[in-house]
């Protein structure tokens, strides 16, 4: 899932990622939006009249009420001079009337938005479903069809018009669209909290949960009842006064931190690009990074780089960072660009330490208001988990991992000495992947370079939706030109059931672009499925994702090939956007991912991740791009075999990022003398077999949870694959090889994980495909990671 937004990222980011929402939370975009007529306008002078100046135009805009929507067009805010209000109003024509954001459409029109439409866009909106929320609370009624379905429709039109604008500042930043979404983003919160804190919409639900109907109601829709309950607690709908003021300001004020938190961590990226001349710099990267790095150059202006020739531009997106991390025969260019790495958006302007300080101390200071002792327990409320578990969890796991990973690591110094490295005997954190590179070459006889030719994109995701296919029965094909796209890179599907009808659509946005993407991968929803959003006659509205990644873009002639993991990062990716598209809620609250509690929401994903390692899907997909030779079988042996290298030093860096953030979350006083970067270390002494430099930041760019949705959440991650392990496991029991009973499993996860959304809670859901309750020895085992005894 990826920050924000579900993703290994997830992100939710964006981002998130992946979300499972709270009513009054935008993670979402989804349904269609009326077309709102600008009726305001007809009040002022026509402002094409001769006698109509520039003037003129911003004293009548500058008069109007300061919850006017024209408003839009001259923020009171930037106090700006006559002739930028007048070019900003005689631009209303297309910012409003014929503004994209605002149209009616069956998919987000992402090839035509631009900056200049968010702020109308988003105000106009604004206040008609203010309107149409004091409408609802004057007449509510404790009935579906008075409560839950108009509040369904005015969350929906706020989330497809917010949802498809914060898509495109993940996917297609820019300074402007930066700068429009600052503007009306304390309008959204407001309206947001207004809508969380609504004390007629509050009563109205818990007037449904004390009614003698109570009974009648199906278990999906007694899940909604009771989560709007909850989350207009954690909204703020119980303070009073002060104390509601207070906590609307920490809100507003956490919305822009984490903003600019996400901001610094893409500038700083972008920032740091290394020039190379001299090829026996590079000596040792593959030819696929070569190509990149004379690509990337070429795009900066140097329009005769060759990846054979030069020059080379080395920067810190995933691809390019992490072919210099683990081939670069020159460690001081590693050691250069693994500091850059780890102390990104850590100095100067873009320096995150403060924003990371101001954010924990106003999360704990929310908790405290909503009367938690610390943000974490404020988080756990909507989760699976409780602080006590998941801490029990994390020290089971790391227990179970720290002896592997210090094997690891005596292994990585016995074989830089047998090799003759002159830095054997003083292994830096620049050297590990280098040298855990060469030690897997070494034993397990694979490159991971040379595997890229047998994964080429296309082939990958054949394979992959073949698998869906023989799994849950399902077709993915091809559905281009069906909707807009924001990149020309971006491919779109269709996804039908075994009648050959559409029950989903998706996006897939495969590669890096660094100067417009945020990095990671993640899952997000664009429409849930519902059935109060149907339209044009049709029992229910169909649910779309969107999938993005960051891999190797195609070099030259040559399509995308892939490393092995960024095959995982798709499998995990579409693992989530099955969960969503092949849901059977039909209420929108709790179809697909919505409503799923978060440290549930990982299941989908790093279950298909398994199907990576399974010899008939691994030998569907990877087929040499200019041969069509598959790959050999004793290759692929050697795949599983390697497969849990390093199982315990990775497991550990998991269980570090996990720890450091409950921590922070909840024995941490962000007004006390310790700094965040201590708290690190002191997890780090229990986590990390080699010491952490004294310079290590990376806290300034952990943008799962400053800038997503993971605070005090992180840990779902392995809570998660405790339980995507064990679903696993009962495909491993019928029989890997016995298709019948492959495809009878199969199903049946489709019926329960990726159907039941969150109408259902994660374990009821997890029992009626498992048969019982959870167990962490299919991960353990899996993992390589359980003493020998047990085996």
């Amino acid at each position: 899932m990826g920050p924000p937004r579900v993703g290994v990222g997830v992100g939710v980011g964006g981002g998130s990622g992946i979300g499972v929402a709270m009513v009054f939370l935008i993670v979402s975009a989804s349904s269609f939006l009326i077309r709102l007529p600008l009726v305001a306008r007809a009040r002022l002078p026509n402002p094409t009249s001769s006698s109509y100046t520039s003037r003129s135009r911003s004293r009548a805009l500058l008069l109007l009420p300061a919850s006017s929507p024209l408003r839009a067009f001259c923020p009171a805010s930037r106090r700006p001079s006559p002739a930028t209000c007048s070019a900003a109003y005689a631009s209303s024509s297309m910012a409003t009337d014929d503004n994209p954001l605002l149209a009616d459409f069956d998919f987000p029109p992402f090839d035509r938005v631009e900056p200049i439409h968010v702020r109308p866009a988003v105000r106009t909106l604004l206040a008609r479903l203010e309107g149409e929320l004091t409408d609802l609370e004057k007449g509510v009624q404790p009935t579906w069809g008075k409560l839950v379905e108009p509040l369904e429709r005015i969350v929906d039109s706020l989330e497809v018009v917010w949802g498809t604008v914060d898509h495109l500042k993940a996917v297609k930043d820019s300074s402007d669209l930066r700068a429009a979404v600052e503007d009306v983003q304390p309008d959204k919160v407001k309206f947001q909290l207004r809508l969380g804190q609504s004390k007629p919409i509050y009563q109205a639900f818990n007037a449904i949960r004390n009614s003698s109907d109570w009974e009648t109601l199906s278990e999906a829709r007694k899940r909604i009842v009771e989560a709007q309950i909850k989350e207009a607690v954690l909204s703020g709908v119980a303070l009073e006064d002060e104390q509601r003021e207070k906590f609307n300001q920490i809100e507003q004020e956490l919305e822009k931190l984490t903003q600019k938190f996400s901001e610094n961590v893409l500038d700083a990226t972008k920032k740091f690009e290394k020039l190379i001349t001299d090829k026996n710099e590079i000596d040792g990267l593959p030819a696929t990074a070569l190509g990149l790095a004379a690509q990337t150059a070429a795009s900066k202006g140097h329009e005769n780089a060759s990846a054979e020739n030069g020059p080379w531009i080395i920067t810190l997106d995933a691809p390019s960072y992490i072919a210099v991390m683990q081939h670069a025969r020159n460690r001081a260019l590693r050691e250069e660009v693994y500091r850059a790495y780890l102390t990104r958006a850590s100095s100067g302007d873009l320096d995150n330490t403060n924003i990371i300080s101001q954010i924990l101390k106003l999360r704990l200071e929310k908790a405290k208001l909503l009367g938690y002792k610390n943000y974490a327990e404020v988080s756990m409320a909507q989760k699976m988990a409780t602080v006590d578990r998941v801490e029990e969890l994390l020290e089971k796991l790391r227990a179970a991992s720290w002896d592997h990973a210090v094997k690891d690591m005596e292994d990585l110094k016995a074989f830089a000495k047998e090799s003759a490295s002159p830095e054997a005997n003083d292994l830096a954190h620049w050297d590990l992947s280098f040298w855990s590179e060469r030690l897997r070459e070494s034993k397990y006889d694979i490159n991971e370079e040379d595997l890229r030719p047998y994964f080429a994109l296309p082939k990958v995701m054949d394979g992959l939706f073949s698998l869906a296919n023989r799994l849950f029965g399902v077709s993915v094909e091809p559905a281009d030109g069906l909707a807009p796209v924001w990149n020309s890179d971006v491919k779109f599907y269709c996804v039908k059931d075994s009648s050959n009808s559409p029950v989903a659509y998706f996006y897939f946005d495969p590669y890096s672009r660094p100067s417009e993407k945020r990095g990671g991968a993640w899952m997000n929803v664009v429409f849930s499925r519902s059935r109060v959003l149907a339209r044009n006659g049709s029992p229910v509205r169909l649910p779309v994702a969107h999938m993005v990644c960051n891999q190797t873009p195609p070099v030259g002639d040559k399509p995308s090939l892939m490393t092995f993991r960024e095959v995982e990062t798709v499998f995990h990716e579409f693992g989530h956007a099955l969960q969503h598209m092949l849901t059977k809620q039909d209420e929108g609250f709790v179809s697909g991912i919505r409503g799923v509690e978060w440290d549930a929401v990982e299941l989908p994903s790093q279950f298909m991740e398994n199907w990576c390692y399974h010899k008939n899907t691994l030998l569907s997909i990877a087929k040499h791009y200019e041969t069509g030779e598959l790959l050999p079988e004793e290759i692929y042996a050697k795949l599983v075999a390697a497969k849990n290298f390093r199982a315990g030093t990775f497991s550990l860096r998991q269980i570090r990022f996990a720890s450091v953030d409950m921590e922070l979350h909840t024995t941490y006083d962000p007004n006390g003398s310790l700094s965040i970067y201590d708290v690190d270390r002191r997890v780090a002494e229990r986590t990390q077999v080699l010491a952490p430099l004294p310079e290590d930041k990376f806290l300034c760019s952990f943008s799962h949870i400053f800038a997503g949705g993971y605070a005090a959440g992180y840990y779902s991650y392995k809570w998660a694959e405790v339980l995507s392990a064990d679903a696993f496991s009962a495909f491993e029991d019928v029989g890997l090889d016995n298709e019948k009973a492959i495809e009878e499993t199969g199903r049946r996860f489709r019926e329960t994980v990726l159907a039941l959304g969150g109408g259902k809670s994660p374990l009821e859901v997890f029992v009626s495909f498992r048969g019982r309750e959870p167990s962490p020895e299919a991960l353990l085992r899996h993992n390589g990671l359980l003493p020998v005894a047990a085996l």
